[in-house]
């Protein structure tokens, strides 16, 4: 067991120093590799026996657990990772996670909410926060600028104070891999972080608080889970569908390609490596491919 301590920290290493992977890939990756290297030592084996049989053995293993096809599909891509490095590293004879193959992940698109219950859960939102109560005045600031950004929550709360210019109503953010991007956002979001600054923010900064941008009711930096909290009592009280804070991220992006945006500077907006995924995170309507198509076509 000390040997295989010693590997996944070195795998551990090369993830965050080479690849700059984030913390909570990190985390994951890792936990995928000790799932195999686990299920080795029940086979009777270790790493320098491993081959492709062992590898499919514990994917059908993943798959009889109840892991979702995602899932799967980023545990097989954590293992072809680790396989790579290990042979590299002389752990591993060949490069045997090359040849496995990864399933393909749901394709069901996720809930959205229509424009007008978009606005309908900001307007709740604010209405709570006439009374000028700390707590609901950074819930009104988090959920207009999460809407009007479509940025990720983890993104939303590791934004600190400076990183906003009221003036230019721009946020930068640090996205997946440490990438900075700024991101535009509009006047009902900056009428928001405004109040949340001028009377919000600073009746519950503390020691803890920093430059952190949200803060929790104790002072610190506002958490994801609070956010999520936050989101779903407001959906309620909104009388709306209710989703998590990624659902606001998909329905920025629906709502701007609805009105026009196209797909590339959608994907800038979201901060998407690849076209592939920004498609995935958007919907589009029948009525707006029907036009398009309409629109485009030489024999529509």
């Amino acid at each position: 067991m000390e040997a295989t301590g010693t590997v996944l920290e070195g795998f551990g290493r090369h993830l965050s120093l080479q690849r700059n992977l984030s913390a909570h890939t990190v985390r994951a990756y890792l936990g995928d590799v000790t799932s195999l290297l686990e299920h080795l030592h029940e086979r009777g084996t270790d790493l320098a026996d491993l081959d492709l049989t062992a590898l499919r053995s514990w994917l059908v293993g993943q798959q009889r657990r109840g892991m979702s096809r995602a899932t799967l599909a980023r545990r097989v891509a954590a293992v072809r990772t680790f396989c790579t490095w290990a042979t590299r590293a002389g752990h591993l004879r060949s490069d045997v996670g090359a040849r496995l193959r990864s399933p393909r992940p749901d394709r069901h698109l996720p809930a959205i909410l229509g424009v007008e219950d978009a606005a309908g859960l900001l307007r709740t939102a604010e209405e709570l926060a006439g009374d000028d109560d700390p707590v609901r005045l950074r819930d009104w600031a988090a959920l207009e600028l999460l809407y009007a950004t479509g940025v990720r929550v983890s993104e939303l709360v590791g934004t600190d104070v400076t990183d906003v210019d009221l003036a230019e109503r721009t946020v930068r953010v640090t996205g997946k891999g440490d990438k900075e991007r700024v991101v535009p956002f509009g006047v009902p979001a900056g009428r928001a972080v405004a109040a949340w600054l001028d009377r919000g923010r600073p009746r519950l900064t503390g020691r803890a608080s920093g430059k952190a941008l949200f803060l929790g009711a104790r002072g610190a930096r506002l958490d994801p889970r609070t956010v999520r909290g936050v989101l779903h009592r407001l959906t309620a009280a909104a009388g709306v569908h209710d989703l998590a804070p990624h659902g606001l991220r998909h329905s920025a992006a629906t709502h701007l390609l609805a009105g026009g945006s196209d797909l590339r500077t959608v994907q800038e907006v979201l901060g998407h490596s690849s076209l592939a995924t920004t498609q995935r995170y958007t919907h589009v309507t029948p009525e707006r491919l029907r036009a398009a198509y309409t629109q485009a076509h030489p024999r529509a």
